[in-house]
């Protein structure tokens, strides 16, 4: 199994990235994605949540409106728009894949079932 993010990188406040996460080794459609981020110092949060039964997404309070969680499962990769970011976005983000029904927290990461290694996001002011 790999889930192996991509897109990272340093960019000025109010700017964009788009995060992308390709994965193989499982049955992508049967996985709910979630995007993680994690500051040196404080919790790992989820970020976002994109179920795999029909697509809804949820988002976390603070990126709600900026952010946009996206799949294509033709190419197993989902992606994390990123707009009108802000220095307290800075961190690692993660992607990570919990089965569909499985009593899984996307806001806390408990019982995901595979995570990618991160890729680092830093935001200037």
């Amino acid at each position: 199994v790999q889930l192996v993010e991509s897109g990272g990188g340093l960019v000025q406040s109010g700017g964009s990235l788009r995060l992308s996460c390709a994965v193989s080794g499982f049955t992508f459609d049967d996985y709910d994605m979630v995007w993680f981020r994690q500051v040196p110092g404080k919790e790992r949060e989820g970020v976002s949540v994109c179920s795999s039964w029909d697509g809804t997404t949820f988002y976390e309070d603070s990126v709600k409106g900026r952010f946009t969680i996206s799949t294509d499962n033709a190419k197993n990769t989902v992606y994390l728009e990123m707009n009108s970011l802000k220095p307290e976005d800075t961190g690692v983000y993660y992607c990570a894949a919990a089965w569909r029904t499985s009593d899984y927290d996307w806001r806390t990461g408990y019982a995901m079932d595979f995570w990618g290694k991160g890729t680092l996001v830093i935001v200037s002011s």
